[in-house]
């Protein structure tokens, strides 16, 4: 995978966006308006490419109206419905110009015996070398990746024969994309393919959500989630476990990325979440946190906890307190503390001597007791 990031404004290989199905439409768009903003935002030339839908001509206007509505300068849909069609320089040229190519969902295996090792297929392919942004919703997402679930099961739990596989456009290497994840309850088919393959990653996208893949980083953007199954320390009995056994998946390690995680997909690992703050309210926060664990060691050197500051400041409140009243009843003239003492005769610390590990303190809002000092 390339580590340029740039894409139609900056150089480099296009952004990719793998869309889990059912992105909105009508309210927020974030995940269309994302895609428009890749490709080129006022200026973008968005291919969309309705191969895999069973809908006709309706499909195309919709997306055309949304990309229009969202900014993009021109909308056009190209369908090759076989592939002579797909070898055909009429269905090619409008890739060429594209800025932004966007593939439609629908039948998965139709999509790829359509698209790819064609010359529209190659089309797409250089024209994401250039720069342009290609994504697909839902069939669209999958044949991002160099092997596609062609069709499938649902089920949570992994299972011999549980699904099946296409070849792919292999912009994403090393993954397997499934989509609609979480809401048609797709980790077993997505983890049993992990099983047979763990030298490659499982990525399953929620609805109304995109996996965004810049480089090496993937971007999660919508209301849902990404997951990614890691099998390259997996155990498994897949490869001798019979018809539609479950299969043993052992050692997986799991992300599930919500919206702004950050993910490298070489290193496999996270890489930050949540908006980030500047950087000067980083250093303030790390400072606040820096001195609250010298507070905390110096509390613990002490070896009394925080309810004894508490208590001597109450205390030292009360006889300042006590302390003004009496001045004023003598005319101004101070008045000495008398020692405070206990039922039993014996002293109890100030405010200002030191309280030994384990000396027990009454509650800062229980009355007054026997043993509370007085003022005259």
């Amino acid at each position: 995978m390339s580590e340029q990031q740039g894409g139609v404004n900056g150089g480099g290989p296009g952004a990719l966006f793998a869309i889990g199905g059912a992105e909105d439409k009508l309210k927020k768009r974030m995940v269309l308006q994302e895609f428009v903003e890749a490709a080129g935002g006022p200026k973008a030339r968005i291919v969309v490419v309705p191969t895999a839908s069973a809908l006709g001509p309706d499909v195309v206007d919709v997306y055309s109206a949304l990309f229009a509505a969202l900014g993009a300068a021109s909308v056009v849909g190209v369908r090759p419905e076989n592939r002579e069609d797909a070898d055909d320089p009429a269905f090619i040229e409008p890739i060429t110009e594209a800025t932004g190519i966007f593939m439609t969902g629908g039948n998965q295996l139709k999509l790829s015996g359509v698209v790819t090792g064609t010359a529209f297929g190659r089309a797409v392919t250089e024209a994401h070398a250039r720069g342009a942004a290609v994504g697909g919703t839902s069939a669209g997402a999958s044949i991002l990746a160099e092997h596609m679930i062609a069709f499938g099961r649902s089920g949570a739990t992994p299972r011999q024969r549980m699904s099946q596989l296409a070849g792919g456009l292999g912009l994403v290497q090393g993954a397997i994309v499934d989509q609609h994840f979480a809401q048609r309850n797709r980790y077993g088919r997505l983890l049993s393919l992990v099983a047979q393959s763990p030298g490659l990653l499982g990525i399953g996208v929620d609805e109304d959500t995109a996996a965004v893949v810049r480089g090496s980083h993937l971007e999660v953007v919508g209301r849902g989630a990404v997951t990614i199954f890691d099998g390259s320390r997996i155990t498994s009995n897949a490869h001798y476990a019979k018809r539609s056994e479950a299969i043993l998946a052992s050692g997986v390690v799991l992300h599930v990325l919500p919206a702004t995680a950050t993910f490298d997909l070489k290193a496999r690992a996270l890489l930050s979440y949540g908006p980030q703050p500047p950087a000067e309210e980083l250093a303030s926060i790390e400072a606040a946190e820096a001195d609250l664990r010298a507070l905390a060691k110096e509390i613990a050197a002490e070896g009394a906890g925080p309810a004894y500051y508490a208590e001597r400041k109450r205390r030292a409140a009360g006889r300042k307190t006590a302390a003004g009243r009496n001045t004023a009843k003598n005319g101004g003239a101070p008045v000495k503390a008398r020692s405070r003492s206990s039922a039993a005769g014996q002293s109890r610390p100030e405010a200002t001597e030191p309280l030994t590990a384990g000396a027990e303190l009454s509650s800062p809002d229980s009355p007054p007791t026997a043993d509370s000092g007085t003022t005259e």
